[in-house]
């Protein structure tokens, strides 16, 4: 495949700067998982998640891979915004990128967002689930926040399971706000301690 240019890393001076940059994010480790920084490099397992089955609940249209981008560098660009953003998330064991992890807050968003998108092949393993622990525990014990929401389509029965087994409740007055085309799940400070 051939890149687009603006997929392609950068050299020198620049390359040393964005090093520096992502240095300065938090790292997360779990069992099996480390939360890193992305780096441009990963917009390949980004795309590569948009162009499945799975990319429908990312962008009007997957097959789109400017919009991919745009996606990717959006929420990247929530660090330097917001002091929060999307995680790569690696196996310890072999260190291959198999998805990510987000604290986010995107157009539409009324609030933080925990998010979670895997590769296909990394999906059934639990990684989600460790990673989204990981994140959310970050979110409360870190940056202080009180309450994350996971906006899910209603469709996408995987993630809506994944949000339940985080313990996280529907939301009725936050889907309200969103016209209840989405559901709303809410994850709270308090009741994750419990």
């Amino acid at each position: 495949m051939i890149r687009a240019p603006h997929e392609i890393p950068a050299t020198g001076a620049a390359a040393s700067f964005a090093a520096q940059l992502q240095a300065a994010l938090p790292v997360l480790e779990t069992a099996r998982l480390v939360l890193r920084a992305p780096c441009i490099e990963d917009f390949e397992t980004y795309a590569a998640i948009g162009e499945s089955d799975r990319g429908r609940y990312l962008v009007d249209d997957n097959s789109d891979r400017d919009a991919l981008w745009l996606d990717f560098a959006q929420m990247v660009a929530t660090w330097l915004l917001r002091g929060h953003g999307v995680w790569t998330v690696e196996r310890k064991q072999d260190g291959k990128a198999i998805g990510f992890v987000l604290l986010g807050f995107e157009p539409g968003d009324h609030e933080p967002e925990l998010g979670y998108l895997f590769l296909p092949e990394a999906e059934g393993h639990g990684y989600a689930q460790e990673a989204a622990r990981a994140a959310r525990s970050h979110a409360f014990d870190t940056l202080g926040l009180k309450t994350l929401v996971s906006t899910i389509d209603p469709d996408n029965a995987r993630s809506i399971r994944l949000a339940e087994r985080l313990g996280a409740t529907r939301d009725a007055a936050a889907e309200a706000a969103h016209g209840n085309a989405i559901h709303v799940f809410r994850h709270n400070a308090e009741e994750t301690l419990q």
